[in-house]
């Protein structure tokens, strides 16, 4: 191309003056001979626009020689018959002269401020572009494309194996994939992306050095040859001809290896493109590096957040439970949203949806720290709104702690601490749900005739504002409806507004699904992105009923003598079930826990027996003083009530209502 391009140039500067010349010999008698030697300058001048410096002084010579010929007197001569126009001739060739040089002057500086220019935009517009994602291939494959077909015709990036997976990699003996190819065509010698390399001697030299490398002339370099003998000929045969090889390094650690090729008529590499090599390195190699930490970071929250979460469901009787979470795919990290399903007394269980403020590590933590204070509070047995209180407090205090360690100079303890909570209480007895919700939003609820609505109730103020009460809302539910508890990811996003995804929501439910799950599955489906801008929670639980022939109560009179007739209803009880292995133990429960009723508590009292996954023993009264457990002394006539219960029981408790207290107690079923 460039010999063709002197070519064209030298003939245009022997043929344009000449041409030129011949036009004017009609109007050479009718103006001054100065005249026709400016005509003749400009054509010096256009020749030399080329840039080609020879062409230019070959015009100038070209002009004068043909200006004396066929424009000066006597016409068709060599000669000059003046002195005027022997200094017509002269400067005439010096001006052409001069004019050239400055013309080819100004072309090259022209060009050289165009390269810069075209420098600057392809380094501007790989700032803009690399690292715009906080992902290692897709930063490798936006260097790729920035840098190609402006500063390379093919573009391969090899990064070490542990960068891809968010740790840091090894200076030597660590394996590198190809994580991105481009090129101006499909067809190319190189490697695929996801093929693991052989780590050439030219390469590893580049990345261990941490300067980047050039072959202007790879068919001439026996070095680079020598490195990959057996794909050197593949290389060239589609052309490539020069190569710069730099290292991605960050923080002093190699990361990888990027590649530039230049082919078929595209110029050398030249060492002034080493500069520019090394400048789209360091900026791929310090995204890539930003990418790298951030997914180890993700990875660490990901997995303490999956600690922290259940991974199945605990054995119950009351509902049938399907959960789905999905963390946020978004740059801001994994979130502190939360769920769980927490087993009760007396057969009832709670379900629970929470959401923290914030991502990462540090929301991870305080979803930790809340989901176990809401399951020792559960195990309390509070009411969701007592519940929800004791928590706020918590929430309060946990805020307190880190702005105290914000001001010793712990800058990681810095960030808003806030949270949403719902709690809610299935008993499968009264077929009861009571609910309190702390700034969160409140289920769905499908029943088995095809109806599906959002509850409504009394939504209080966040976790952690203090000072303000929460309310608890109680629905009967009938058997087989669906409850659909989730966090306010699932229902809006940046694309949707929180009534489109509620509806969405409420389609989804109300569909025939052969399955819990399956309805989980195609509720995520309708309503959530491949990348989540958010994290997603959802619980989905299916109410079962207990029938009246597994439960059974009594009223027993505030009287000792009456402790024999109960011993009597429950053992009856126990026969008409089969259970009359357990009678013997059930016996002495009901004799100390009416005992303590009558003696300490106030009426009404009511026991009662629920025939579930276990035997459940319940002795209620409208006291609300506490039973504790107390060492007896040898002398001491009282007790040991308590312990006889905590013994012959496999688990006991308190629970407290409005309006007086229920001392359970629960025994393995008899086998058999």
């Amino acid at each position: 191309m460039d010999v063709l391009r002197r070519s064209r140039a030298v003939a245009s500067a022997l043929v344009a003056p000449l041409v030129v010349s011949l036009a004017l010999v009609p109007f050479r008698t009718s103006f001054a001979s100065v005249d026709a030697a400016l005509v003749l300058v400009a054509v010096v001048v256009a020749v030399s626009a080329q840039g080609n410096r020879v062409a230019g002084l070959i015009a100038a010579v070209s002009a004068t020689a043909w200006f004396d010929f066929f424009l000066v007197s006597p016409w068709q001569e060599f000669s000059i018959a003046t002195a005027q126009e022997g200094w017509t001739v002269l400067l005439l060739l010096v001006i052409g002269a001069a004019v050239s040089e400055l013309a080819v002057r100004g072309r090259r500086q022209r060009a050289r401020a165009e390269a810069a220019h075209d420098r600057l935009e392809l380094l501007h517009d790989a700032g803009m572009v690399i690292g715009a994602a906080l992902d290692v291939e897709r930063t490798a494959q936006e260097l790729a494309r920035v840098a190609v077909p402006r500063f390379a015709d093919f573009v391969t990036v090899d990064l070490a194996g542990p960068v891809l997976l968010g740790e840091e990699p090894a200076v030597d003996g660590v394996e590198v994939r190809r994580v991105a190819v481009a090129g101006i065509r499909e067809d190319h010698p190189f490697h695929p992306a996801g093929a693991l390399i052989t780590s050439t001697a030219y390469a590893h030299r580049a990345r261990s050095s941490g300067q980047a490398r050039i072959e202007p002339d790879l068919p001439a370099s026996t070095a680079w040859r020598s490195s990959i003998p057996e794909h050197a000929e593949s290389v060239l045969d589609h052309g490539i001809h020069s190569l710069i090889t730099a290292p991605l390094r960050a923080r002093g650690v190699p990361l990888g290896v990027v590649s530039f090729w230049r082919a078929g008529e595209s110029d050398p590499y030249e060492a002034s493109d080493l500069s520019d090599a090394e400048e789209l390195a360091v900026k791929a190699a310090v995204a890539t590096d930003n990418a790298r930490r951030y997914a180890h970071e993700r990875a660490t929250a990901l997995a303490l957040q999956r600690s922290l979460l259940p991974q199945r469901p605990p054995e119950q009787n009351a509902v049938e439970v399907a959960f789905r979470y999905l963390p946020a795919g978004s740059q801001a990290g994994v979130g502190g949203d939360w769920f769980d399903v927490i087993p009760l007394s007396g057969s009832r269980v709670a379900l629970v949806v929470g959401d923290v403020v914030g991502h990462g590590i540090n929301a991870s933590a305080t979803m930790g720290r809340l989901r176990t204070a809401v399951r020792t509070l559960a195990d309390v047995d509070l009411p969701p709104d007592e519940l929800l209180t004791h928590l706020d407090d918590l929430v309060i205090h946990l805020a307190g702690d880190e702005k105290a360690s914000v001001a010793e100079g712990d800058v990681a303890a810095a960030g808003e601490l806030g949270a949403t909570c719902l709690y809610a209480v299935y008993d499968p007895v009264s077929r009861i749900c009571a609910l309190a919700s702390a700034g969160h939003l409140l289920p769905a609820v499908s029943t088995p005739d095809g109806l599906v609505a959002s509850v409504r109730g009394f939504v209080g103020p966040p976790l952690g504002l203090g000072g303000l009460p929460f309310e608890t809302t109680e629905l009967t539910l009938p058997a087989g409806s669906v409850l659909a508890l989730y966090s306010d990811g699932l229902v809006e996003s940046r694309e949707r507004d929180i009534d489109e995804g509620l509806d969405t929501l409420h389609d989804t439910l109300a569909s025939r699904t052969p399955s819990l799950d399956a309805t989980c599955d195609a509720i995520i489906q309708s309503l959530v992105a491949d990348r989540p801008a958010d994290d997603v929670a959802l619980l989905l639980a299916r109410t079962h009923t207990l029938s009246a022939d597994r439960v059974a109560s009594w009223e027993i009179p505030a009287d000792p003598a009456l402790v024999a007739r109960a011993r009597k209803l429950a053992t009856e009880q126990l026969d008409e079930w089969g259970l009359w292995d357990a009678a013997f133990i059930t016996e002495l429960l009901v004799s100390e826990l009416v005992t303590n009723a009558i003696r300490h508590g106030a009426p009404p009292i009511e026991l009662r027996l629920i025939r579930n996954s276990t035997l459940i023993c319940e002795v209620s009264d409208a006291s609300s003083t506490a039973p504790h457990l107390r060492r007896a002394r040898d002398y001491d006539e009282g007790g040991r009530g308590l312990v006889l219960v905590a013994r012959l029981s496999q688990n006991w408790g308190t629970r407290h209502a409005t309006v007086g207290k229920t001392i359970w107690c629960e025994q393995k079923l008899p086998t058999g």
